[in-house]
């Protein structure tokens, strides 16, 4: 399966408890849905986990994975990004987008004018913030990622159309 059938819903953070329980990030809005768009994989899709939750605990949620018996096991997977597959997951209101879709696209001034692909996005609290790189530009390009900066996203032309306040360009 290619990897852009799969998105990435969670990370492993190590073992909790002695038994194989770990500790799981889950980059879901809903925390706790992540154990429902099973079986998760690994990023490379080597292995595969059913997940369910035990607790709630500090930095993310408990769980048990398939397969996972041990602390030493738990400390192994640690690092670990978990994916779902796509068809899984649930369809998006027009003006939502999984992090998956948006990174390599083109990113375009309302001019035309290539600005740079999306390289991550970001989140230091207060809301998305697109990171571009463009070659030949001497740092990253940060964008609020709303809708009065980021008026259009094309998915299927894989372009997205900026208005970048002047003082970022």
């Amino acid at each position: 399966m290619a990897n852009n059938d799969r998105v990435c819903v969670g990370a492993i953070a190590g073992a909790f408890g002695v038994k194989g329980e770990v500790r799981l990030k889950s980059f879901c809005s809903t925390p706790a849905d992540i154990a429902a768009y099973g079986p998760l994989w690994t990023e490379d899709g080597g292995r595969q986990f059913t997940v369910k939750l035990t607790r709630p605990v500090t930095g993310g949620l408990g769980a048990r994975l398939s397969g996972v018996a041990t602390k030493e096991e738990g400390d192994a997977l640690k690092g670990v990004t978990l994916w779902a597959d796509r068809d899984r997951l649930p369809a998006l209101p027009d003006d939502e987008f999984y992090h998956a879709d948006l990174i390599g696209l083109d990113v375009f001034d309302t001019g035309g004018a290539a600005l740079g692909k999306v390289r991550a996005i970001q989140n230091f609290g207060a809301s998305d913030i697109l990171e571009i790189y463009a070659p030949g530009r001497k740092s990253t390009l940060m964008l609020p990622f709303t809708r009065a900066v980021v008026p259009t996203v094309d998915l299927k032309a894989r372009r997205i159309v900026a208005d970048p306040p002047e003082e970022l360009e």
